[in-house]
């Protein structure tokens, strides 16, 4: 008889600790909420990643790592660490030429995990910045990813022992192979930006910019609840990537993508799959209208309104959409459809103030798919739009809004 114990695997939930690890982090709570989680063993600790099917970030960790952990001061600190990674953007756009590697695993750990509030939080064995004693002693804290990835040798990490990519074990060979002692970067980002093979372009986009918009999201709630442990330096530089100034192309592309709907018609010409020869089939067209409100309030000036309508210009090289003029009101003989090659002057042919009640008003009754309001945001809160709504302006007007908004807001400086 078989008297041997099989060894049960761990169990450690991490959404059910999620709460309670986060109760003093409002920022960082606020964030993790717009962050899938998942469970997975075949990573040593812990990383992010876009789902190749959903389009969105994932959290994925060991549950047996975690339970591994000291404490929970360890525990939470892990968690800031991967959602520093969204933060900095070194899981979208800061990929270096090469695209991902090791090298730049080495280079981005090391630029969260010199921050403050992380230094004394994480596991002694992680990669960090001016500690005395370690591999890293020599390298100033406070730098960008980038500073490090070219302090850095060019085979960082290649000569990982034990458990691969993110190993804590403390049997890797350390920087660049060299050996001298356990220094490891802590978590697994083959996956980053889409790194993986089976992750689409347009799923690269759209995981890009809901994260974005996560991030955007925990900064407001943070701005009413407090930022917990974020330093002062974050909250600005947080703040700051908010307001950076976005490529306006690829977010009207997404704006239209997600605002596209289906109109489907019968037609003889198609066969219908489930009664061949017996009735028609469907022919399906995907179209999207999109209303471009232009403020033409005396507080927008000549210049401000030339700005706008050269970024019509642009936008009428990838799509057709209809102008609506608006100041207070908006005049249905002004309205106009800009179609797709146009080119047209400035021209401003209203001049009273502002309400974004008016175009918003007239696109729920033309039933848009989107509206994207060019404006100062100088004015009250807008009544709901029934399609999405999204706003740019100049840096400037982003700073200071007269409103709060959960909308997109892009800068065109």
């Amino acid at each position: 008889m078989n008297n041997s114990v099989k060894t049960q695997p761990t169990t450690f939930d991490l959404n059910q600790h999620m709460a309670r690890l986060l109760m003093n982090e409002p920022f960082f709570a606020s964030l993790s909420r717009r962050i899938d989680k998942k469970e997975d063993r075949s990573i040593p600790t812990a990383g992010v990643w876009v789902n190749a099917q959903s389009g969105n970030f994932e959290l994925m960790y060991n549950p047996d790592f975690f339970a591994s952990l000291e404490s929970d001061t360890q525990r939470l600190a892990i968690l800031k660490h991967e959602f520093y990674h969204i933060i900095f953007l070194h899981v979208t756009g800061r990929l270096p030429a090469g695209g991902m590697s090791k090298k730049w695993n080495y280079a981005t750990d090391l630029a969260i995990n010199g921050l403050p509030d992380m230094v004394s939080a994480l596991p002694s064995n992680c990669l960090i910045p001016a500690v005395k004693g370690t591999i890293f002693e020599n390298f100033p804290a406070g730098l960008s990813a980038e500073q490090y990835y070219e302090m850095l040798p060019d085979g960082t990490g290649e000569g990982e022992g034990g458990t691969g990519e993110g190993s804590e074990s403390g049997d890797g060979q350390g920087q660049g192979g060299e050996g001298e002692g356990g220094d490891q970067p802590h978590g697994s980002h083959d996956g980053w930006g889409g790194n993986d093979p089976n992750v689409s372009d347009a799923v690269k986009e759209i995981a890009k910019e809901r994260l974005k918009d996560a991030v955007k999201k925990a900064a407001m709630d943070a701005s009413k609840n407090g930022w917990g442990s974020v330093g002062s330096e974050m909250r600005q530089d947080i703040i700051d990537r908010m307001t950076q100034t976005v490529d306006w192309k690829k977010t009207l592309r997404y704006f239209i993508k997600t605002s596209t709907r289906s109109n489907k018609v019968s037609s003889i010409k198609r066969i219908n799959r489930r009664y061949p020869r017996i009735h028609a089939g469907r022919k399906v067209t995907r179209t999207a209208r999109i209303a471009i409100a232009i403020d033409q309030s005396g507080s927008v000036g000549n210049d401000m309104l030339a700005k706008f309508f050269t970024e019509l210009d642009g936008l009428a090289q990838l799509a057709e959409f209809v102008v609506v003029p608006f100041d207070t009101n908006v005049d249905e003989s002004l309205v106009f459809t800009w179609k797709k090659g146009e080119r047209k002057k400035a021209e401003r042919v209203m001049c009273g103030g502002t309400c974004f009640d008016a175009p918003t008003r007239w696109a729920n009754e033309n039933k848009v798919d989107g509206m994207i309001v060019l404006t100062d945001m100088e004015a009250s809160k807008p009544i709901a739009c029934k399609s999405q709504r999204m706003w740019m302006t100049t840096k400037a007007h982003a700073a200071r809004p007269y409103f709060k908004t959960n909308e997109k807001v892009i800068v065109i400086d």
